[in-house]
């Protein structure tokens, strides 16, 4: 497969399964928290807010959006109950997984 013909196919995957993912800063807020619940630490919002992934107010804005959507979840913290942590919705995970598939064949398909 060329370059562009797998590229043309990724972004086609995001618009028809990904149209939750409004924007670029959307991806990243979503990775992040994903990947730090991935490795076991869940992230707060200060947390987020600290990886200087756009302007505070923005982000902030982001994830509000995010949460009232159903993509990330809010959860007590047990240890500090100021505090929420973050995580992705297990529905969301489960079509990021198959995202996650579909990069991984096109990758292998133009690396071949």
């Amino acid at each position: 497969m060329k370059l562009f013909a797998a590229l043309r196919q990724i972004r086609h995957f995001e618009r028809a399964q990904l149209p939750f993912l409004k924007s670029i800063l959307d991806f990243d807020i979503v990775i992040e928290i994903g990947y730090a619940e991935e490795i076991g630490q869940p992230l707060t919002q200060k947390q987020v807010l600290l990886l200087n992934l756009s302007s505070r107010t923005t982000v902030r804005r982001r994830l509000a959006s995010l949460v009232a959507r159903g993509i990330v979840k809010r959860r007590r913290n047990a240890r500090d109950h100021r505090s929420s942590l973050l995580t992705i919705s297990a529905s969301h995970i489960k079509l990021l997984g198959k995202y996650g598939g579909v990069l991984s064949a096109t990758f292998a398909a133009i690396t071949s």
